[in-house]
């Protein structure tokens, strides 16, 4: 429907631009421009609503000179996705010797040099042709990039997110011709939200393939140790274990962080008072604790999977096999640190309710204490009201009469809480002496 809508525009503005030409009228320039923004504007609002691969479909379907005409009122700011998904005649007549980018944010390279890993700036298509890579990245690119890095080195590069939808059995594969895939989750801890990013990792022909949508610490700290000391990288799958490691590393520093806030919310659990209000913030703060301990406790379970398999595999080396044995014990570790955080956490909570109970009992023994006093009160005060009152004092001036009867409620309002106050003090007393 849309290639039939663009070809129809187009060959109407071709037939009125020839209709305008031909004919000879007042402000024929005025009428031509009129006609030519009109068809414009609707082909750019058509093109706005189309993704990349749509107009690069309509393009190779249309004349040379439609697509032409098409491209050039394509936004420059869509050019570079556009070329992406256009056959390479095509792509030199419409942009000359112009090839589509690849931005160092989207695909990075690393090779090997003198024992460091270095990054290789990656442009476009020619630069990727000529780097021998131990490790590309892709982050967050696009269908068309992953399908031409993948038919570089001959495989398939499937979308992160949807890679990791699969059954969780189904997330560590090796195939026949010995390419091994694993699908994993990362944890991203930022501005007290965590989460959960997938990462498919591909081992083939000596090279690491790693594709995510977001950035992530792991990544950038093994960046970072990679580039600055030597030998620290040997092979990928070497190079794959150090982001597991790195990963559980981070994991490490999110749980000193729950401990940290998880002792400050003790020290206020476990004070002398807690207010309602108080109460209900430190609530928050809990199922959000607990929630960043469920996450990391998922998060290393998935790494210490991806560990056994690339271990049963018998790919890694045996610097990469005693680094992995020793990222499991790690993972043991911290399987006991976040079973710990949670029976503190589950106390810390049980605490915080029972603050909120015991505010409201007192609440509640407020109020009974208050009806309590003021029952014979209100008895008095309903025998003050009968006409047999105004009776029986007819001989007394009313403002005596009056006045006595208010003294009588305040005594006996006061007499009634004394001795409330009295039996509370000897229930106290004999639990005190019971206890001790």
């Amino acid at each position: 429907m849309s290639l039939e809508k663009i070809t129809e525009l187009l060959r109407k503005q071709r037939l009125v631009e020839g209709m305008v030409h031909s004919q000879s009228m007042p402000r024929q320039q005025l009428v031509e421009t009129m006609v030519h923004r009109t068809h414009l504007a609707e082909i750019q609002n058509l093109l706005h609503r189309l993704s990349s691969r749509e107009i690069g479909n309509i393009l190779e379907a249309l004349s040379p000179g439609d697509a032409r005409a098409l491209w050039q009122q394509l936004p420059e700011t869509r050019e570079n996705d556009v070329l992406w998904e256009v056959s390479e005649p095509l792509r030199e007549h419409l942009a000359g010797g112009r090839e589509p980018g690849l931005t160092q944010a989207r695909i990075n390279a690393f090779e090997v040099r003198d024992g460091r890993l270095c990054q290789v700036p990656i442009t476009c298509r020619r630069d990727l042709a000529a780097v021998n890579p131990l490790w590309i990245d892709l982050l967050d690119a696009t269908p068309s990039e992953r399908q031409y890095v993948g038919e570089r080195f001959g495989l398939t590069l499937p979308a992160p997110g949807e890679a990791t939808d699969l059954e969780v059995s189904s997330r560590f594969i090796r195939e026949e011709h010995g390419e091994i895939r694993l699908h994993s989750n990362f944890l991203l801890d930022r501005a007290g939200e965590a989460r959960s990013v997938p990462v498919v990792f591909i081992l083939r022909g000596g090279v690491l393939f790693s594709l995510r949508n977001e950035e992530l610490p792991a990544f950038r700290l093994q960046r970072r140790r990679a580039t600055t000391q030597p030998g620290q990288v040997g092979d990928c799958g070497g190079l794959l274990v150090d982001l597991y490691g790195a990963d559980v590393e981070y994991s490490a520093d999110s749980l000193e962080g729950i401990y940290a806030a998880i002792g400050q919310v003790g020290r206020k659990v476990l004070g002398e008072s807690l207010s309602d209000e108080e109460a209900a913030s430190m609530l928050a703060t809990i199922a959000d604790e607990e929630d960043l301990n469920g996450r990391i406790r998922s998060n290393i379970l998935d790494t210490q999977r991806a560990i056994s398999f690339l271990m049963r595999c018998k790919v890694l080396a045996e610097a990469p096999l005693d680094d992995a044995r020793q990222i499991l014990r790690d993972i043991e570790s911290l399987n006991n640190h976040t079973a710990f955080l949670f029976d503190k956490i589950n106390f810390l909570m049980d605490a915080t309710i029972g603050f909120i109970n015991i505010n409201q009992n007192r609440r509640v023994s407020q109020l009974t204490v208050f009806g309590v006093v003021f029952m014979p009160i209100n008895i008095l005060a309903g025998v003050g009201g009968m006409s047999e009152f105004s009776m029986m004092t007819s001989g007394i001036p009313w403002p005596l009469a009056y006045g006595a009867l208010i003294l009588s409620m305040g005594l006996v309002g006061w007499g009634t809480y004394v001795g409330l106050k009295h039996v509370e003090a000897r229930k106290a007393k004999k639990g005190s002496a019971r206890l001790a």
